[in-house]
């Protein structure tokens, strides 16, 4: 039998809850919180980031991404500068010493999601993420007709 719309709703609800608490878990593991954690991968993996873009990429409000920054940048993990295309603009960068704390901690945040997502094989996650990618941009499509 084909489960229902709402059946698998709930199973993708259930397994993101159990994947995200995994993931929230390590992160406190390694002394950070979510959205300074996000921050820095965002930083790492994308560049350098206008504040406006780094809250839109990880989902937070203005004013929670300056509080953000600002806490970042207390800690010497980050710092703003002016953007030279835009006076009007600043831009997040990674410090030296901050490249080096989500440098590590994203690689062992790798390994914990590596083990947290190990009951698939290679060939399912491909699938896996395959269909789900699907699913949402088909979701995403419904939203904005």
């Amino acid at each position: 039998m084909t489960p229902s719309g709402v059946h698998l709703w709930l199973i993708l609800w259930k397994a993101f809850d159990a994947l995200r608490e995994h993931a929230e878990r390590h992160i406190r593991s390694l002394d950070l919180g979510l959205s300074d954690f996000g921050i820095l991968e965002a930083l790492l993996h994308k560049g350098p980031l206008p504040v406006n873009a780094l809250g839109s990429l990880i989902r937070l409000t203005s004013g929670s991404i300056t509080a953000a920054v600002d806490r970042l940048e207390a800690k010497g993990l980050v710092e703003r500068r002016n953007d030279p295309a835009d006076r009007r603009a600043r831009v997040v960068h990674l410090t030296a010493s901050g490249r080096e704390l989500i440098s590590s901690a994203f690689a062992d945040h790798q390994a914990a999601m590596e083990r947290a997502t190990s009951g698939l094989t290679a060939g399912e996650r491909a699938e896996a993420a395959a269909l789900l990618k699907k699913l949402g941009l088909e979701a995403q499509a419904l939203l904005e007709r």
